[in-house]
């Protein structure tokens, strides 16, 4: 999420960027899901089957939905105060880890009930906890403002434990511009993390034992904000494009070759996007319209990937 670069410029400059986009219509190969009552919005993460999570990201509330009945409802009536910034189910674990975003904190909250489970002050003021990706061990947090990671490690029986700050080293660890460190994926052996830099518009793979990062050559992401990785395929939603590209990295995860870029007329600035097999959904924040948004209303739109 490049909300920073929104927030840099003065609302009534804002309107002259991008036009208000008209309403949401599906084509007979895309679905648009409203999220019904929500007054913002940022992440999307897949649960089990077709169904997904989207948050209000000022509200912090959660939504639950399924592509294939094209449904979405409230889920999760977020206590006031949070935000619902990126955000990651872990199926196995029966957890949604939430980005708390200028709060310097992340959420996670029961798949089930919807209870909250933990929440963590990863950082004081000056953070954005922006965007999380989770693994067989645990759950990784990034922090657009600060060159690092965190990790909220959670245990066989699927409770999560005190969390962990790793410092990172190399290209990724550049905190120059506004906004940094965004989208986060996990390789599937879990030993290694693919960041997403906004201000660089690159990726870079990361060390999760070191912190030591290496940029992912030929993949060129201007906007990129969240990401998704399947095998050795990687999308990148690049939000102010409204699009987002597909690659495919080397066996090394050290190099990428643009594959597909994948655009549609329902894209109201995606910032974020979930796999499903041969589908991906992606959730429309409608930045265009300002900070705060003020969109009538908050997509997700389900496209071919």
């Amino acid at each position: 999420m490049r909300i920073f670069r929104y927030l840099s410029l003065p609302l009534t400059v804002l309107a002259l960027v991008v036009g208000l986009a008209g309403p949401a219509t599906a084509t007979r190969s895309e679905t648009v899901i409203v999220l019904p009552g929500a007054s913002s919005a940022e992440g999307i993460a897949a649960g089990a089957g077709s169904t997904f999570y989207a948050g209000d990201l000022f509200g912090g509330d959660i939504f639950r939905g399924d592509i294939r009945r094209g449904t979405a409802e409230l889920f999760i009536d977020a206590p006031a105060g949070r935000m619902a910034v990126g955000m990651a189910a872990s199926v196995r674990h029966g957890l949604l880890f939430v980005a708390g975003g200028a709060s310097g904190q992340g959420f996670v909250y029961d798949l089930r009930t919807g209870a909250s489970v933990a929440s963590y002050q990863f950082a004081t003021s000056g953070s954005f906890v922006n965007d999380v990706a989770v693994t067989a061990g645990g759950a990784w947090f990034t922090d657009s403002t600060q060159a690092k990671l965190y990790f909220v490690p959670v245990d066989r029986h699927g409770t999560p434990g005190s969390f962990r700050t790793l410092n990172l080293t190399g290209p990724a660890a550049d905190t120059s511009g506004a906004f940094n460190l965004n989208g986060i994926q996990a390789a599937p052996n879990g030993r290694t993390l693919i960041v997403a830099h906004s201000f660089h518009g690159r990726l870079y793979t990361v060390d999760p034992s070191t912190g030591a990062s290496t940029l992912i050559a030929g993949v060129e992401v201007p906007n990129v904000d969240g990401i998704q990785l399947a095998g050795h395929r990687l999308w990148a939603v690049q939000n102010a494009n409204n699009l987002i590209s597909r690659w495919r990295l080397d066996a090394s995860l050290g190099s990428g070759t643009l594959e597909k870029v994948i655009t549609s007329d329902n894209f109201g600035v995606p910032t974020t996007a979930a796999l499903f097999g041969a589908r991906i959904a992606a959730v429309n924040a409608h930045f265009d319209t300002g900070i705060p948004p003020t969109a009538p209303a908050y997509e997700v739109v389900v496209v071919n990937a």
